[in-house]
């Protein structure tokens, strides 16, 4: 697998003349760039799509005024996205409608690549995550859903760094984590009716039900903390501390936060049931909101690409 973070990039931007420079400049810099249709826009913000950014041209609508009441809108749906504006001539926002300079948080001129990599290492490479943590991570995990799912494929994709807080599913569950070098949450994400499925065709269950689900991910989570713990942990553990932020979780919209900005470390596995064709997608997040030194990492416990654009999304 290959250790190196990418994101998860929209790209608003229709300029025939940017777009091969732009798209040189996703490769260039670990950016995975996805495009959508100006009439579904909206539909697909909505969804569960793991975003690092957006990058939106000034252009983007017919008008300045009309691309404003877009950015503004878009910042409303998804407000823990940055929205990195391009101009055409001009280096600020000198010029720009007051409603659309809120809604943005940086702007660099069209081919001034090293200001764009300046605000990409800014807003979405902000935290540094060590090689040997992120293929440690998949490995464990893969190795603890190879042993929960004899009969399924696992695969995953390479991780990506999300600032995205919309949830998956609609199970899920949180661990915390504490060490002299980390501080925060994971959690695992999916969909209720396919580990159902499983339960009932691979399991020898006659019936099975939420509560059934429930600890299936439960157990999955202790073991991939377990693991983690050991690996990464051991008996060096953070001390108890009582600073503590509040974890707001709004179900209707499906979105929790951490009260933190913090981008967050993602992986997606699937697990594929060769015979039926049928998945389960297993979304882990780790979320350092309250402590993070990459410095003092260590490994206590030494162990030894694909996206594929769905719906109406398509890769740039």
């Amino acid at each position: 697998m290959d250790e190196q973070l990418v994101s998860k990039v929209l790209i608003l931007d229709d300029s025939a003349q940017h777009r091969d420079a732009l798209r040189e400049f996703c490769d260039a810099n670990h950016l995975v760039g996805l495009k959508v249709r100006k009439s579904r826009l909206m539909s697909v913000l909505r969804t569960n799509i793991d975003l690092g950014a957006i990058f939106f041209s000034e252009n983007y609508a017919l008008t300045p005024e009309e691309s404003a009441e877009l950015a503004v809108r878009i910042h409303s749906v998804r407000p823990e996205l940055p929205i990195i504006l391009r101009r055409e001539t001009a280096a600020d926002f000198a010029g720009v409608p007051d409603s659309l300079r809120r809604a943005t948080c940086a702007v660099y001129r069209a081919g001034d690549w090293t200001r764009l990599k300046e605000i990409v290492d800014h807003h979405i490479f902000s935290l540094y995550y060590p090689c040997e943590l992120v293929r440690g991570i998949s490995e464990l995990t893969e190795s603890v859903l190879a042993a929960q799912f004899p009969t399924l494929a696992v695969n995953w994709e390479t991780p990506c760094v999300v600032r995205d807080r919309v949830i998956f599913g609609e199970v899920f569950s949180l661990i915390p984590l504490e060490s002299n070098w980390c501080r925060g949450y994971m959690m695992l994400q999916t969909e209720e009716q396919g580990l159902l499925d499983y339960l009932l065709r691979h399991a020898g269950r006659t019936e099975a039900g939420f509560r059934d689900v429930n600890n299936l991910l439960a157990e999955i989570t202790n073991l991939i903390w377990g693991g983690f713990k050991n690996r990464y942990i051991g008996d060096g553990g953070a001390a108890l501390r009582q600073v503590q932020v509040p974890l707001v979780v709004n179900h209707r919209h499906k979105y929790i936060s951490f009260g933190s900005d913090n981008p967050q470390l993602c992986f997606l596995y699937t697990l594929r049931d060769e015979e039926c064709g049928q998945e389960i997608r297993i979304f882990q997040r780790f979320v350092f909101n309250l402590n993070w030194s990459p410095e003092d990492f260590k490994v206590v416990l030494h162990a030894g690409d694909s996206l594929v654009a769905a719906g109406e999304l398509e890769l740039f």
